[in-house]
C-alpha cells in the first residue's frame, strides 16, 4: 500500500526520485498521466491495467464518459525506473501539473500523485478544514 508524504526535487531534467520504501511495490515499469485537482497520478503497471479494463467497460455513447478516456487514457506515458530509483516526467506532464522543482509525492493507496509542493500544501490546507464533513458524508455510505 503507498501511503504517505513525500518532499522531493524535480531536476533540471525533469527527473525524479521516488522514494525507496516504494520502489519495491511499485516494480521497474510505470504509468503516469493526468491526474485529477492538475495533479500527476503514477500507477504500477499491473494497477494500470485492472484500471484500464475498468475505464475501456464504461458506455462509449456517454459524452462525460468519452471525455474522461481521453482526457485519463491519451495523457498516459509508461516510464521506467532507472538504476537509481527516479523517473522521468514528459514535459506536457510537468506542464499539466504546473510543477516547480519542489514537489511531493503522496502515496494514496493503488497510485502516487505528484504536487507541485506549493499547491499541495494549499490544497492540503484546504482539505484539512473540511475534514469533518468529509468523515461525515463517508459514513453516510458507510464507509467509515
Amino acid at each position: 500500500m503507498l501511503i504517505g508524504e513525500h518532499k522531493h526535487t524535480l531536476d533540471p531534467k525533469k527527473r525524479l526520485s521516488l522514494p525507496s520504501k516504494w520502489r519495491k511495490e511499485l516494480g521497474k515499469k510505470l504509468v503516469i498521466t493526468r491526474g485529477l485537482d492538475n495533479c500527476l497520478f503514477v500507477y504500477p503497471l499491473k494497477e494500470w491495467q485492472r484500471i484500464t479494463d475498468k475505464v475501456g467497460q464504461l458506455p462509449l455513447g456517454q459524452a462525460d464518459t468519452r471525455s474522461f478516456n481521453r482526457f485519463f487514457l491519451s495523457g498516459a506515458v509508461e516510464v521506467e525506473v532507472d538504476s537509481v530509483g527516479r523517473i522521468l516526467v514528459p514535459d506536457f506532464l510537468k506542464d499539466f501539473g504546473q510543477l516547480d522543482s519542489k514537489v511531493v509525492l503522496a502515496g494514496i493507496h493503488d497510485r502516487i500523485e505528484i504536487w507541485d509542493e506549493e499547491r499541495w500544501e494549499t490544497y492540503k490546507r484546504s482539505i484539512e478544514k473540511q475534514a469533518d464533513a468529509l468523515a461525515e458524508k463517508l459514513g453516510d455510505i458507510g464507509v467509515l
